[in-house]
């Protein structure tokens, strides 16, 4: 019978298999959906991308209330409402807590107490996907990461979409059939489109400027559009494959 759970680490990994490969990775307060378990490890599916794989049941906490996200590149819990006490741990982009009392600059959550100002309600979502991806710059790349500690191509898209309440995959290949409605060769690019080569993804950040995750400058970095097209493709990797658009302009 599965069941809901959170994850109650800040960080952990979704492995292909028990002490396998980390094929994505979750955050503190996201939930998923429990189907069995194998020796000290939970196999899960990501509620929000149907993402499959395990984690270990340790990081698993009852399911309960969220009612805010971490808005800030990252952020700390401390054992009580002051600053100057030793953090207990660090928290990332996208995580996301149960407020239940606020005491001056702090959240009282069940875990600790989080800066009021680094948080955002649940309900109410950002509005510029670029604006969040930006906030990631100079995050080292990582294979399968999701967070301020490292992050990859489809990461920085998802992690974007969903802090602007937009449902999304975890990896390019879906992202790129599921995201948006396709733009012709010839149309004027503009902030928060997205292009797509063979396994990567790119923010627009202009007409003329991209942001990403990737492996030329191993973190998230801001290119120039043509360039990157020119590299990629001369490095093997083809031409883009599509170009989308999340939302109709104005």
């Amino acid at each position: 019978m599965s069941e809901t759970r959170l994850i109650g680490w800040p960080l952990v990994d979704l492995c292909r298999a028990p002490n396998g490969p980390r094929d994505r990775q979750l955050l503190m307060g996201e939930a998923v959906t429990v189907r069995g378990h194998r020796d000290g490890w939970a196999e899960v599916t990501a509620q929000r991308d149907g993402y499959p794989g395990f984690v270990p049941e340790a990081a698993l906490t009852p399911d309960a209330p969220v009612t805010h996200r971490v808005h800030a590149r990252a952020t700390h819990l401390y054992p009580a409402p002051d600053f100057k006490s030793r953090e207990r741990a660090m928290l990332s982009l996208g995580a996301r807590l149960e407020v239940r009392a606020e005491t001056d600059r702090f959240a009282k959550t069940p875990h600790g107490y989080a800066p009021s100002a680094h948080l955002a309600p649940l309900d109410v979502p950002e509005t510029d996907p670029v604006a969040v991806a930006e906030r990631l710059l100079g995050t080292p790349y990582l294979w399968g990461g999701n967070s301020a500690l490292g992050i990859d191509c489809s990461g920085l898209v998802q992690v974007a979409c969903l802090a602007c309440a937009l449902p999304c995959p975890g990896d390019s290949a879906e992202q790129e059939a599921a995201l948006g409605h396709p733009l012709s060769e010839d149309a004027p690019l503009q902030r928060g489109d997205l292009l797509f080569w063979r396994g990567h993804v790119a923010w627009v950040v202009d007409p003329d400027t991209l942001i990403h995750a990737n492996v030329h400058h191993m973190a998230v970095a801001y290119e120039p559009l043509q360039d990157a097209i020119a590299r990629i493709e001369a490095q093997g990797d083809g031409p883009v494959t599509a170009r989308k658009r999340l939302r109709a302009a104005g």
